[in-house]
């Protein structure tokens, strides 16, 4: 069972589905024919966030996406997240996961690049790992992803991705242009909210298509 705040959040994102644009709707729908025709051929869906630095907004993609399709009782749903550098999951972003209602814990010994744990549930799942890494690392399958492009920068920078069956750029304003401000955590929250709003998205009209 998802955590209780966690629920009501995610319960308060899907009333902001109509606040979607319909172009930006598009794009999330073809992710979610993607994760449909794995799920109808019985394969596992594999989906990888892609930023620059691995350090937001793609770590935001892979805990969101993980969250809503549990949210929905969606099995064989694998998310990973990735970057074109390695430099460390950002601590804003935390704090705004940990505001959501994810319980993150941080692993001992490594400083520079530490592992975190992101729970989201009563321990029927398994925590999710998160440390900033590029999409050439071992804990990255290398065949049948789904490459989600989350800025504009990594999309550009990284022309190829090995074993990517679709790749998509689906880009998001970076909150780390706010740092050291007074909308600093504001735009963190933001950033962190509309990535949940996307994913709930793309995982409810799998929803919606079982039921037709």
């Amino acid at each position: 069972m998802l955590f209780q705040t966690i629920e009501s959040y995610i319960q308060d994102a899907i009333r902001s589905f109509d606040s979607i644009p319909a172009e930006r709707k598009k794009t999330l729908e073809t992710i979610s024919h993607f994760i449909q025709k794995k799920v109808d051929t019985g394969k596992t869906s594999e989906l990888i966030y892609v930023c620059t630095h691995n350090s937001r907004r793609s770590h935001l993609g892979q805990i969101w996406g993980k969250t809503a399709a549990s949210y929905y009782g969606l099995k064989n749903i694998n998310t990973y997240s990735a970057g074109t550098e390695v430099t460390a999951f950002n601590p804003n972003a935390i704090k705004a996961l940990e505001k959501a209602g994810f319980k993150v814990s941080k692993s001992e010994g490594e400083e520079k690049n530490p592992q975190y744990a992101v729970s989201y549930d009563d321990e029927k799942e398994l925590p999710i790992i998160c440390f900033s890494k590029t999409y050439e690392d071992t804990s990255i399958p290398k065949e049948s992803l789904c490459a989600i492009m989350t800025c504009t920068e990594a999309d550009g920078n990284c022309p190829f991705i090995p074993g990517t069956e679709l790749r998509i750029s689906c880009p998001y304003n970076d909150p780390k242009v706010f740092d050291g401000t007074a909308q600093q955590d504001e735009m963190y929250s933001e950033r962190c909210k509309q990535i949940a709003i996307e994913n709930l998205y793309i995982f409810s009209l799998m929803i919606h298509s079982k039921r037709k």
